[in-house]
């Protein structure tokens, strides 16, 4: 195939096709188009653009579309949210639409929302005529097979990932040119905390284990415990950086898969830049479309499949609340259900809530009740095993006063007695019989 050749421009140049009114999509995480971000917004300073919606999952690095300022000019209606819009989120300036991450794409393909941008970056083209999307797949290739007009960033730092990543030439229309390094993300060293959880997980996660692991702390925590594990696997929507000492070890070598035998499977990637040279050439690494990574009927064919999410709180039932706190939404449904619901169905597999029995400011996250306002990402009826500092149970197949005992025997212990008062109240006397017969099991 002759390498089709391309014109870059501008980024001010580029962003002109943007229109009053126009449906946008940012490629993800790692990948915000920032040259592009910025010159629109150079625009909209200029009153050259009003009712402008935007649309993207979680980004790294600045938003500034999301800001005052631009009220009436840019609306973000985003999948999942993240830091850089969270306080814009909460005082409604930006807004979220309630979604599972496997379902992101759908949105595009089905045309429940419109897309006539999408600005993205990719890798300077193959000897073929293709690019590589890099880090961020997710619902991005969606937009970009939906969009009347695709802005790509043609950036040597972006790494050239396989699998879905990879578009040819002809699905851009605009060319633009950029070296800047992709934003990378930092995670704090586990405290004592996260490293007691990551220890009572990595004792439910078996040799053979197909993995799916969430952001921050507490993943890596887990990861960290691993080492001594064997044939280990990767199915996940992201990974970061406390993978790559067990792939090297080969602790991951994901030889027990039955799905992508052999390689590791992401649809986003969010870490510091060993991750993204990692993946760079890397036929090992498979970065797919979200509806691929995130349905829980492929997620399931895997053996053992194990999902460590976390969670804001969760109530003496088992309900889970990880998307936001009260009424002010802190992050997203993002792909908790998607992976708790794979893992419940794959032979051998675990679905864990791994969190801190408290907060930093000493308020208990196992509560009563939820408080007024919370989500319920996870249902009672999904859930399985709960992990806190205190210990692992398996909630799966229990009662409402036999949950409660559980959950209470893993809770801080200052909240245990408050804790036992307002299951007693809530289930009356006869939790104290519940609560003997527990123990004896236990």
């Amino acid at each position: 195939m002759i390498l089709k050749q391309f014109n870059s421009i501008s980024p001010v140049e580029a962003v002109k096709v943007i229109k009053s009114g126009d449906y946008i999509h940012l490629s993800s995480v790692a990948s915000a188009p920032q040259c592009l971000i910025n010159a629109m917004c150079d625009r909209g300073r200029a009153g050259e653009l009003k009712d402008v919606k935007i649309h993207h999952l979680h980004t790294e690095g600045p938003a500034p579309y999301a800001n005052p300022e631009f009220e009436g000019i840019f609306h973000l209606n985003s999948f999942f949210v993240g830091a850089n819009v969270r306080s814009q989120t909460q005082s409604g300036y930006a807004d979220y639409i309630p979604v599972f991450l496997g379902e992101t794409s759908r949105l595009y393909r089905d045309k429940y929302l419109r897309c006539d941008i999408a600005m993205i970056q990719v890798c300077p083209p193959d000897e073929h005529g293709f690019v590589s999307m890099g880090t961020s797949v997710d619902a991005t290739l969606a937009a970009v097979e939906n969009a009347k007009i695709v802005i790509a960033v043609i950036n040597p730092s972006v790494p050239r990932s396989f699998g879905d990543a990879l578009i040819p030439l002809d699905m851009i229309d605009i060319f633009v040119e950029d070296c800047k390094s992709l934003e990378p993300a930092h995670f704090s060293e586990p405290d004592e905390i996260e490293t007691a959880i990551g220890k009572n997980c990595a004792a439910l996660i078996e040799d053979g284990a197909t993995l799916q692991m969430g952001i921050g702390a507490i993943p890596n925590a887990v990861l960290a415990q691993l080492g001594n594990h064997k044939n280990l696997g990767i199915h996940t929507e992201m990974f970061a950086d406390g993978v790559l000492p067990l792939v090297e070890s080969g602790v991951i070598n994901n030889a027990h898969k039955v799905v992508d035998h052999g390689k590791m499977t992401a649809t986003f990637l969010m870490g510091s830049q060993k991750v993204y040279d990692f993946i760079d050439n890397n036929t090992q690494v498979l970065m797919m479309d979200v509806s691929y990574t995130n349905d829980p009927f492929i997620i399931a064919q895997n053996p053992k499949v194990t999902a460590i999410n976390s969670a804001i709180q969760i109530d003496l039932t088992g309900q889970v609340c990880a998307d936001s706190i009260g009424t002010k939404f802190y992050s997203g449904v993002g792909g908790q259900i998607d992976f708790v619901y794979g893992a419940s169905r794959s032979k051998g597999g675990k679905a864990i809530i791994a969190m801190p029995s408290i907060t930093d400011k000493g308020i208990s996250k196992i509560a009563s009740t939820l408080i007024q306002g919370a989500g319920v990402v996870t249902s009672r009826a999904h859930m399985h095993w709960l992990v806190t500092e205190y210990g692992a149970v398996n909630l799966y197949g229990k009662s409402l006063q036999e949950r409660a005992r559980l959950i209470i025997g893993i809770a801080h212990p200052s909240q245990r007695e408050s804790l036992e008062k307002a299951a007693f109240e809530r289930f009356g006397p006869h939790f104290h019989y519940i609560s003997k017969q527990v123990a004896l099991q236990s």
